[in-house]
């Protein structure tokens, strides 16, 4: 394939290119570097990953992974990545710098909150019922357990309520989060500031407002690019708010992979 028609492959991506040394590439891991599982401590991103991370650093001003995972799962399993890039967990309330975990400070005030909640929810909790800790937050997964739906929709209404977190779904998940304003826009916002342009992908519902933060940079001036990384669980406005729709991580991987290798001919 011609250098002219592998770009012209990228679609939308190609825009990216115009400028690779400003530009910065924002991602979500959980269904958009790793496939979704039934057990969320047994997700891992696709054996790609790290390394098409590792390429797009190499070519990119910024590359970033923006996740609800706590950033201590994030850092163990993309460390083949290496440490140009850049990861924040739980929705930007954490981020690593160099080799030790930051919390954002007004989340401290969270986290024996987000404690008796996690407590709460493992002695309530239906058999199958997962309870991930995040430190000022939490998740609770019901997709080995499907039929849990209620209790957890109704377990997380009653403790955001006592507690103050806010609920987000999630894919067959809720989280309950510090009322805080931080979430991956505000880190699209933070992280992408400066840049010609950025790109961000995700699946879930979480990911809007990233997508929402790109919209107000566009508005700047600054040329952006949002994927949706879709399959049947993915919520609708989501895809209509993309740019690109691709199928799944390994699309993913494949189109950000073209991305890199254009980017090193460039």
């Amino acid at each position: 394939m011609s250098v002219g028609a592998d770009t012209a492959a990228l679609g939308p991506l190609a825009a990216l290119l115009a400028d690779p040394a400003t530009t910065a590439l924002l991602t979500d891991f959980d269904g958009t570097l790793s496939p979704i599982v039934d057990d969320p401590d047994e997700a891992r991103p696709l054996p790609a990953a790290p390394g098409v991370l590792a390429r797009l650093s190499r070519h990119f001003a910024v590359v970033a992974v923006v996740s609800g995972r706590p950033v201590t799962f994030l850092a163990a399993h993309l460390a083949g990545a290496g440490p140009a890039v850049r990861l924040y967990g739980v929705y930007g309330l954490e981020w690593m710098a160099g080799d030790r975990v930051q919390v954002a400070p007004e989340a401290e005030a969270w986290l024996a909150r987000a404690a008796e909640v996690v407590a709460a929810a493992r002695v309530e909790a239906p058999p199958g019922v997962g309870v991930e800790p995040k430190g000022a937050a939490l998740a609770i997964h019901w997709r080995r357990a499907p039929d849990a739906g209620a209790w957890a929709e109704a377990f997380g209404e009653r403790w955001a309520g006592r507690s103050g977190l806010v609920l987000q779904p999630g894919r067959r998940a809720l989280e309950l989060r510090p009322p805080l304003d931080i979430d991956k826009g505000r880190v699209v916002e933070r992280v992408a500031a400066g840049s010609s342009a950025a790109l961000f992908a995700g699946d879930d519902a979480g990911d809007l407002p990233a997508f929402a933060a790109l919209d107000r940079l566009a508005a700047s001036g600054m040329t952006v690019v949002k994927m949706a990384v879709a399959d049947d669980e993915s919520p609708a406005s989501l895809v209509a708010a993309a740019d690109v729709v691709v199928a799944g991580p390994a699309e993913a991987l494949d189109l950000l992979g073209r991305l890199a290798a254009a980017a090193g001919r460039g």
